[in-house]
């Protein structure tokens, strides 16, 4: 484990039960931003085929997500009516805890909704065996919200992601576009600011890391009409971000 790794993982536990309570109304902004584009991602969400179902019947189709380095479940959370199945994977066991126990409180089927330990980033551990399994490929969607910034290589991560989609499969990224090193409003005693290793990603940036991963059919990079604000009022810290999606079919 790489030290960024360990720092990441070290902040995130500390950070993990309080984030939802924190942030709640930037990471609902961000879900209704991910549901405001569900055409746009490209994924023949579960609802399109739904007219010819009744609700006792089983679904018709598979729509799985994969959620990397999910948090809490954001992503998971915004896109769970559209698929059969979310999986996050996080290297932060409080992540996983609360992504789960938020499960167990909605009383969703672990079958449809669950969150892993692991780390499909480790330069020198391509294919961890508790993520070796075929229930970990062939995902129709992978996703990283708000975790390309605190990456070691997003290059590599972008090709360990497309590894475990089906062909045709979308990858996208939820993330900051290119700003400042912490400064001002932001402040220098920012608690997450020893786990950024990256000030943001331009579109020619994200476009270069599709391309290298294969994930680049009808690569698409918007930029969020609004930018989103995280604020710790107990910490005294205030950080804003301009934040886009980008998204690529798997060629």
């Amino acid at each position: 484990m790489s030290d960024n790794t360990e720092t990441n993982r070290s902040h995130w536990n500390e950070a993990a039960s309080t984030y939802n309570s924190k942030f709640s109304k930037t990471i609902q902004q961000i879900i209704n931003e991910i549901q405001k584009r569900k055409d746009w991602i490209g994924v023949g969400w579960v609802e399109d085929n739904s007219d010819d179902e009744d609700e006792f019947s089983p679904p018709k189709k598979t729509v799985r997500l994969l959620d990397y380095a999910c948090g809490t479940g954001l992503v998971s959370r915004g896109l769970a009516p559209y698929v059969t199945q979310c999986v996050g994977i996080d290297i932060s066991e409080g992540m996983v805890n609360e992504y789960n126990a938020s499960v167990q409180n909605q009383g969703i089927p672990t079958s449809e909704m669950y969150a892993m330990l692991g780390n499909l980033l480790d330069a020198s551990n391509p294919n961890p065996t508790t993520l070796s399994g075929p229930e970990f490929y062939d995902f129709d969607i992978a996703v990283v919200g708000l975790g390309f910034h605190h990456f070691d290589d997003p290059a590599l991560a972008a090709k360990r992601l497309a590894e475990r989609l089906k062909k045709g499969g979308v990858f996208m990224i939820v993330d900051f576009m290119p700003h400042a090193h912490f400064h001002g409003h932001d402040s220098h005693d920012h608690p997450a600011k020893k786990t950024v290793t990256h000030m943001g990603f331009s579109d020619e940036e994200v476009k270069k890391v599709f391309e290298g991963a294969g994930v680049d059919g009808g690569f698409e990079y918007v930029v969020l009409g609004k930018g989103v604000v995280f604020e710790d009022k107990v910490k005294g810290t205030k950080m804003e971000r301009s934040v886009f999606m980008a998204r690529g079919s798997k060629l």
